[in-house]
């Protein structure tokens, strides 16, 4: 015979059941979008990183006291040129960096377009698969006579594209907010470009 504290014990564990139903779905959709969020950052993070830490090796390379030569842009597989770190800076976070990235390179080792005047412009090559990049800004700097530009700007830039770990709606609701993200047929893509400038002796 069923006591009334039994018939009570199993009320509650049903109304508990309920809840956690009803609770489910909300949650998921939180704990997973927190999870998109966060890798949403890493990427920015990493791409961040990579286009800094290539643009100053575009500028120093391997200078020294005796030797002050600009390395070379590329290509990927030489590894003392500025895309080849530039893409094993993105291999540590990120997958298939060869096929999802790509990396523009301007700079006065591969030559300067209108060399001598105030419209100079380092000359750029691109590499790999991603990414449309724009022209490199002109913003030489003057040398002492004021005769002819001492520094000419170089420029890196790196886009990667890349999908959320859960690419599926609605756990991507957050990172939509972001202009560097879009929807097609419920699949969310990324596409980010981050770019350093920095001065070269000429």
């Amino acid at each position: 015979m069923r006591t009334r504290r039994s018939i009570q014990l199993r009320r509650a564990s049903g109304q508990a059941l309920l809840e956690l139903l009803l609770i489910m779905p909300i949650l998921l959709m939180v704990v997973l979008n927190a999870v998109n969020f966060a890798y949403f950052f890493l990427m920015a993070l990493n791409i961040t990183s990579s286009a800094r830490s290539s643009g100053l090796y575009s500028i120093m390379g391997g200078a020294t006291p005796s030797s002050i030569a600009l390395p070379p842009t590329g290509p990927n597989s030489l590894a003392t040129s500025v895309s080849y770190l530039a893409f094993q800076d993105l291999t540590g976070a990120v997958y298939s960096p060869s096929t999802n990235a790509g990396v523009q390179v301007c700079s006065p080792s591969i030559g300067i377009n209108n060399a001598g005047t105030a419209s100079e412009k380092s000359k750029c090559l691109a590499y790999g698969s991603v990414g449309s990049f724009p022209v490199p800004d002109s913003d030489p700097e003057k040398n002492a006579g004021n005769t002819a530009p001492a520094f000419s700007l170089n420029r890196v830039d790196v886009a990667y594209q890349f999908r959320p770990p859960i690419p599926f709606m609605p756990f991507n609701i957050v990172i939509l907010a972001s202009p560097a993200c879009t929807s097609s047929g419920g699949v969310v893509t990324c596409l980010f470009y981050r770019h350093t400038e920095m001065r070269a002796m000429s």
